[in-house]
């Protein structure tokens, strides 16, 4: 049967979106995910196995490789990507829907991608762009969160592409396989850390929550539901079972659930859960059994889903309201009572209620902990969903909903797009919650799990009963307060201002000595041969020597001024240092 790649769609849809305005403009953007969600859904009757083989510079690519996996997350990233565009119809700029799609684009593409060199330019597609949805925002925070989020990805492609080559060099193969724990070398570990840095695992976490509270509203629903998701992918795909995946895990749950309770700011409260929600993804990966890896594909679906509609919902407070503060938030149930019931759905979904998405897809990834007899990490994956209620299950409802009236006055009406969206993501968080078989139909593995059991929902009632009798007996000690909560990127921003002074001093005058060394040994060598070519009497020769000489001499004064660029400088420099260490690790 005839196939067309879905990102291929997508590409076409952001290149279509500034060629065209008003209603045409609204149209490709709705036509162009649903064209690539008809396409994903005809997969499903194709042969499982590889398309788009085709060879490049001796390297056989492999464009698409289909198989439950890959649907699973196709189906999710597709449909929200339907979602995402609806709820950003009423946007003007033009640039945000092409990087929108760009960045769906990325996702897709790497999903199928059945080679490593297909997977490295869909993966740097995502990471430049998502950077324009945190600089679309055009403020200044947002432009330099938007640098530092490319730095780090940067960082991150790096790692990876420095894996891929060594790979390469060991096996001769580009493909892009399974890979066993016992078999893991300094090529497998680099990938992996590239990954890792995707995934938002930690320490290398901070950039997702200096981001995308960074970002545009529209933005924002988007950067949630791809980047992290499409790294659970790549490690489901690559590094199934690996103990150091289920441990860092778990550390994650617990580590982004301890600050999204103690943060003010609504977008970081969720950014934060984004890492404690991938953690219990990477934990079942890590785990690695059926059930495990089952629960954490699920999740994974599930989690796209409730997330988008919590940024959708604290989106529209923020486009409404003006802030996503919660010490300057309160009473909002009376004037925004659509965007209060979806969050509300959200923030319920994320926390495990019975009939939600959240219920039948966390506790699957529970259950396989348990069944594989890792009760400790059974039990921080239990506890951190104690905090996932307690923080956004009722806190950030209660203090934008209801709590102490701010007096806050939308400044205009909510948009009739952004609901629909909003509907349609808070219709799937039920759906799946009732209809579980739907999801777990499409999972990779046929695992009989069934979620509604007496036990499970005997022990979710008293967790989320006695969480919420916690927080009426805490409440007025949770008050939000402005205040700057210190992460771990402290540390590599400390690392990082000692490196630059290094580059300022010694590197900076090592540079200038070079660069005048050039300028005058250069110039010496061409006054030289200059002199030889007019002693022999060969007057063209002589021309073409002045000529090269007059550009040496040029090019020494433009290296030896060219001092703005300090921080392009510092970076070459780094790059550079990472190759030259790759290379010696790989020649020990």
């Amino acid at each position: 049967m005839m196939y067309v790649h879905p990102a291929l769609i997508m590409i076409i849809g952001a290149l279509l979106a500034p060629l065209t305005k008003g209603v045409v403009r609204k149209c490709v953007m709705v036509a162009t995910p649903v064209i690539a969600f008809y396409i994903v859904t005809t997969m499903y009757s194709m042969t499982p196995g590889d398309y788009g083989v085709m060879n490049y510079l001796g390297f056989e690519l492999i464009t698409s490789r289909i198989d439950k996996l890959a649907l699973v997350f196709l189906h999710v990233f597709t449909l929200m990507a339907i979602i995402g565009a609806v709820y950003a119809l009423h946007v003007e700029d033009s640039s945000q829907h092409t990087a929108g799609f760009l960045y769906v684009a990325g996702s897709l593409g790497t999903t199928l991608a059945g080679d490593y060199l297909t997977l490295f330019v869909f993966w740097e597609l995502m990471a430049v762009a998502s950077t324009f949805l945190v600089w679309a925002r055009r403020e200044k925070r947002s432009i330099a969160a938007g640098y530092r989020y490319l730095l780090m990805h940067t960082f991150g492609g790096l790692v990876l592409l420095a894996g891929i080559f060594l790979r390469y060099h060991e096996v001769g193969s580009m493909e892009f396989t399974a890979m066993l724990p016992e078999h893991a070398g300094v090529a497998e570990y680099l990938i992996l850390l590239g990954f890792a840095l995707n995934a938002a695992m930690v320490p290398l976490h901070a950039w997702l929550p200096d981001a995308y509270p960074e970002a545009t509203v529209t933005g924002a629903v988007f950067m949630c539901a791809f980047t992290t998701k499409t790294a659970v992918y790549v490690l489901a795909r690559g590094f199934a079972g690996f103990e150091l995946l289920a441990i860092m895990g778990a550390v994650m749950t617990l580590y982004g659930v301890g600050y999204a309770v103690i943060e003010n700011n609504a977008r970081r409260i969720l950014a934060y859960h984004i890492i404690s929600q991938v953690g219990y993804m990477v934990c079942g990966i890590g785990i690695g059994t059926e059930m495990a890896v089952n629960g954490a594909v699920a999740h994974a679906y599930a989690h796209i889903l409730y997330k988008a509609l919590l940024f959708m919902g604290v989106g529209a407070v923020l486009e409404m309201a003006g802030t996503a503060d919660l010490s300057k938030l309160g009473g909002l149930y009376k004037r925004m009572p659509v965007a209060m019931v979806f969050t509300i759905i959200g923030g319920i979904a994320i926390s495990g209620f019975p009939l939600t998405s959240g219920f039948v897809s966390k506790s699957m990834v529970i259950a396989g902990a348990g069944n594989a007899h890792e009760i400790g990490l059974m039990l921080m994956l239990t506890l951190a969903a104690v905090g996932t209620f307690l923080s956004v299950g009722i806190k950030l409802p209660y203090f934008i909903w209801f709590g102490k009236d701010s007096g806050v006055e939308p400044k205009k009406k909510l948009p009739w797009n952004m609901v629909v969206a909003m509907g349609i993501a808070g219709f799937f968080c039920i759906f799946i919650g009732v209809v579980p078989g739907w999801l777990y139909k499409m999972l990779p593995f046929a695992v009989d799990y069934q979620p509604y059991s007496a036990y499970h929902l005997s022990e979710t009632f008293q967790l989320l009963g006695f969480t919420a009798l916690g927080f009426y007996v805490l409440r007025k000690k949770m008050v939000p307060k402005e205040k700057l909560n210190l992460d771990l990127d402290i540390f590599y921003r400390r690392a990082l201002d000692g490196f630059m002074a290094f580059a300022r001093n010694p590197i900076s005058p090592v540079n200038e000595w070079v660069s005048e060394l050039y300028r005058v040994v250069g110039y010496r060598i061409a006054l030289g041969a200059a002199a030889i070519a007019s002693r022999f009497d060969v007057s063209i020769i002589d021309g073409v020597v002045d000529g090269v000489a007059h550009k040496v001499r040029e090019t020494g004064d433009y290296v030896r001024h060219a001092q703005t660029g300090k921080l392009q400088q510092y970076i070459a420099i780094a790059i550079s240092a990472f190759f030259l260490l790759v290379l010696l690790v790989a020649n020990i």
